[in-house]
C-alpha cells in the first residue's frame, strides 16, 4: 500500500519547521492515517514564486503552503487556493471563529469565500533588553525621535551591542512594512480608502527620510540592513547583538524561549513609538495554512489544517517558538509565566492596522523595496524617489 504524502511549502523558520511536523506526528497519531509530509522549506522571494507565480499550488507541487496575508488576494485571484468555506460547513475547524480575535479571521475572507486558517501570529511592536535600558538609565522611546537617540546611546560596537536593527533585505516584507508604519506613526496612510498608494505625501516623505537616517547612522544601527531580513534580524537579537528594535512579536517571545539565546528573561515590549502630528500604530499581517486548489489529497490536507486549529495544538505552535493565534493561548498561564508579555498581543491587536487586499501588494512590495534601496545606498532626493514609487505602482493597476 501506498502512503500518502502531503507536500507544505514552508517559510524558512525553525520554529515553524519543528511546529508543523510536530503537529502532523500528533494528527497521524490521533486520525489513525497512514501518511507523511514533505516539507520545502523556502525564504520568502522563493516561497512566493513557487506557490504562487509559478502556479504551484494550482498544479498540485503543493497540498498545502504557509502564506503571507499579503499574498492571499493575489493567490485567489489566479485561481490557486481552494475555498476553505465548503469545508467547513462539512467538518468545522475547532471554534472557528468565535476562538480568535476578529482582525485574524477576516482578512482571509473575502471574495465569497475562506482562503486561509490563522497559523502564526505577532503584530510588530517595540522589542527591547530592559536590562541595557536600564543600565542606560533611559526610559522606553516614546517616538521615533527617542528611539533613534536611545539607539545611538545603548550602541556599543565594543561589546558587540548594536543599538538597533533594521531588515531591509528586499524581500517584500520588512522594509515594506516599515515604511507604512511610519507614514501610519505621523498621521499619514499609505494607501487611499479605494486601495490606491499614495507614496508622496508628507508623511511618505518624512517616513523615508527617516528610514534613509537610521540605517545610514553606523552609530546607532548594525551594519548591512539591505543584507539583513526580518529573521536574521531577531536571531541576531537573541544572539544578544541588538539593544531594541521594530520587529514582530514573534522574535522577541523567541529571545525569550529559546535554549539558545542570550538574552533570556531580560526582554520586553511595548507599543511602536510615536512619529510627530500621529500616534503609535502596529500592524496586522499573519501567516496562514493555506490550501492548494491543485492538490491531489484535499481531504487529507483539510483535515490536517482543521488539526492545527485544536486548541493544543495552536499551544504547541508556541511552545516550538512561533507565536499562536488562539485566544486562549494568548491568555495560557503557563505561556505567561514563560513569557510575562504573552497576553499584550490583545492590546496590540487593538491599535494594529491592516494593508488593503489588492491582487498587486506584493508587486508594490517590491517597489518600495527599491526605494529603499537606492535612499539608504545613495543621494536621490527624497521626493524624486517617491515620486518615482507613486509612478510605477500606478503603472500596475
Amino acid at each position: 500500500m501506498t502512503e500518502t504524502v502531503l507536500r507544505i511549502a514552508v517559510r524558512e523558520f525553525a520554529p515553524f519547521e519543528s511546529a508543523i511536523a510536530a503537529q502532523f506526528a500528533d494528527f497521524t497519531r490521533h486520525a489513525g492515517v497512514s501518511a507523511r509530509i514533505e516539507l520545502d522549506v523556502l525564504d520568502l522571494n522563493a516561497l512566493h514564486h513557487n506557490a504562487i507565480a509559478q502556479g504551484g499550488l494550482a498544479r498540485g507541487d503543493y497540498d498545502i503552503a504557509f502564506l503571507c496575508t499579503d499574498w492571499l488576494a493575489q493567490a485567489q485571484a489566479m485561481g490557486q487556493l481552494a475555498d476553505l468555506a465548503p469545508w467547513m460547513a462539512r467538518r468545522p475547524a475547532c471554534d472557528y471563529p468565535q476562538g480568535w480575535s476578529p482582525s485574524l479571521t477576516t482578512m482571509q475572507a473575502f471574495a465569497g469565500g475562506v482562503w486561509g486558517l490563522p497559523y502564526h501570529d505577532g503584530p510588530e511592536c517595540l522589542v527591547y533588553r530592559k536590562d541595557l535600558l536600564a543600565a542606560a538609565g533611559l526610559a522606553v522611546p516614546q517616538t521615533w525621535t527617542q528611539y533613534h537617540a536611545a539607539a545611538r546611546r545603548l550602541h556599543d560596537p565594543a561589546r558587540g551591542v548594536n543599538g538597533s536593527v533594521l531588515a531591509l533585505f528586499p524581500d517584500g516584507h520588512n522594509g515594506f512594512y516599515d515604511f507604512c508604519i511610519h507614514i501610519w506613526s505621523r498621521g499619514g496612510e499609505p494607501f487611499t480608502a479605494a486601495g490606491r498608494p499614495d507614496f508622496a505625501s508628507p508623511q511618505a516623505h518624512a517616513a523615508l527620510d527617516f528610514l534613509r537616517a537610521l540605517a545610514r547612522d553606523d552609530q546607532a544601527v548594525a551594519a548591512e540592513a539591505r543584507a539583513t531580513d526580518s529573521v536574521r534580524s531577531g536571531m541576531m537579537f537573541a544572539a544578544g547583538q541588538v539593544a531594541m528594535m521594530a520587529n514582530w512579536f514573534g522574535f522577541a517571545a523567541y529571545a525569550d524561549t529559546a535554549p539558545d539565546s542570550a538574552v533570556r528573561g531580560l526582554v520586553d515590549v511595548a507599543p511602536l513609538p510615536a512619529g510627530p502630528g500621529g500616534g503609535t500604530v502596529s500592524l496586522n499581517v499573519f501567516w496562514v495554512l493555506a490550501l492548494g486548489s491543485g492538490s491531489a489529497n484535499p481531504a487529507l490536507a483539510w483535515d490536517f489544517m482543521r488539526h492545527c486549529t485544536r486548541p493544543e495544538m495552536d499551544l504547541l505552535t508556541t511552545t516550538h517558538g512561533a507565536i499562536g493565534t488562539r485566544r486562549s493561548t494568548w491568555a495560557d498561564p503557563a505561556v505567561n509565566a514563560a513569557i510575562p508579555y504573552y497576553h499584550r498581543l490583545e492590546w496590540l491587536h487593538s491599535c494594529a492596522r491592516t494593508l488593503p487586499c489588492t491582487t498587486r501588494l506584493a508587486d508594490i512590495s517590491h517597489i518600495i523595496d527599491d526605494i529603499l534601496g537606492q535612499a539608504v545606498t545613495g543621494d536621490r532626493p527624497t521626493g524624486d524617489l517617491l515620486a518615482q514609487a507613486q509612478r510605477r505602482a500606478e503603472a500596475l493597476a
